[in-house]
């Protein structure tokens, strides 16, 4: 998948999202998943670093549709903060792009500076050739601290 997009939402793997977390105390992760991927899958383990994770559905379950508050529910989790960066994961990336994108565009419109970053891969990473998620890629696959919620 391509890192590029219009806005210059740029793309990170899930190593590289954990040290900018690691690094940069202003930095924020968000995942964009349903709640129920929260609830059954796991959720990632950022709070040794003194992070917490920010949860706002980007399609809801169980029909899937998009979230039409999801950025005034991201902004309103952000509150007066001023990250540096944005971390969007979700399953596979492909979500989290679409969603790091839409906030991307609400920063520009809004003269926000701040980097909107897709973790590439995501949580669970692409089907293995089993058909099994978590095991060739992803924050999961990779080692990366999580747990179930």
């Amino acid at each position: 998948m391509s890192g590029a997009s219009d806005l210059g939402v740029g793309e990170v793997t899930p190593d590289a999202a954990w040290r900018i977390l690691e690094g940069d105390s202003s930095a924020r992760l968000i995942d964009v998943r349903t709640r129920a991927e929260w609830g059954f899958v796991g959720v990632p383990d950022i709070g040794k670093m003194g992070h917490s994770t920010i949860f706002v559905e980007w399609l809801g379950f169980p029909g899937m549709s998009a979230n039409p508050q999801f950025v005034a529910e991201v902004m309103e989790a952000i509150g007066d903060e001023s990250p540096t960066k944005l971390l969007f994961i979700c399953r596979s990336g492909v979500r989290s792009l679409r969603a790091a994108n839409a906030i991307a565009e609400h920063f520009v419109d809004n003269g926000v500076a701040a980097e909107c970053l897709n973790v590439a891969e995501g949580f669970e990473g692409d089907l293995d050739p089993e058909g099994h998620r978590s095991v060739s890629n992803g924050w999961k696959a990779r080692g990366l601290a999580w747990h179930q919620s």
